[in-house]
């Protein structure tokens, strides 16, 4: 493929054109970058599309999960990416995001950390920034409702505990899940994490609620504070 770097792909062989491809040998034939090219539809004077594409792929080392997480600004930093095609690229990524979310595990209950990990995680795909999220349960530990608390940058966010508390009582909950996402990939709670469970915690009591669990949540996987002993 690398001779066509330079060619305008109008002018490859049916076989190696992207749209040809796909319709004769279906989806999974498909380079990454010649389904990104797909996408942006066309290249340069002097680059062909799938060639811009895997630019922009070389930027995240081939890492689909990483490219989501690039913002528009990132992606335009690729000569050749404008707006247009920087916005397409990343509704394209929040579609799947989305998609996978939709497809995640549909529990009325949560009884066990990875659980809570499942039902989570596709909220924290492609984020890097920090949100902080609770679910309330009854008694039964049937899900009441899952809600965002607070948006923060790449290495925390402000969490209002006053906040937490009024869901929680004006949803009659008996119990409640934190969880938060680190953008950064480390897994280990941090002081201010510990520091903000422990009011959660405490604040909870006054009002006989249980704090069943705490996720840090990362593309690595989860940290449970139960699991850890940290409740």
């Amino acid at each position: 493929m690398e001779s066509n770097k330079h060619i305008s792909i109008n002018a490859w062989a049916d076989d190696d054109r992207p749209r040809e491809k796909l319709l004769s040998k279906g989806k999974g034939a498909l380079s990454n970058a010649e389904l990104l090219a797909l996408l942006i539809g066309n290249g340069t004077r002097n680059v062909s599309a799938v060639a811009l594409c895997q630019q922009i792929l070389n930027l995240v080392n081939n890492d689909i999960v990483a490219l989501g997480k690039l913002s528009e600004h990132d992606l335009m930093q690729v000569k050749g990416i404008g707006p247009a095609k920087a916005v397409t690229i990343s509704a394209a990524m929040e579609l799947g995001r989305r998609r996978r979310a939709f497809e995640s595990p549909l529990r009325s209950r949560l009884t066990r950390p990875k659980e809570i990990y499942e039902y989570f995680n596709p909220e924290f795909e492609n984020l890097n920034h920090e949100e902080f999220w609770i679910i309330l349960l009854r008694r039964n530990l049937s899900i009441i409702k899952k809600e965002r608390i607070s948006i923060g940058g790449l290495h925390g966010t402000v969490v209002d505990v006053t906040k937490i508390m009024k869901q929680a009582v004006e949803n009659e909950a008996s119990s409640l899940v934190l969880a938060h996402n680190h953008p950064s990939g480390n897994l280990s709670p941090s002081s201010q994490d510990l520091d903000i469970t422990k009011k959660i915690v405490d604040a909870c009591k006054i009002f006989g609620i249980s704090v069943l669990d705490h996720l840090i949540i990362t593309d690595q996987g989860f940290y449970s504070f139960a699991d850890e002993g940290q409740l």
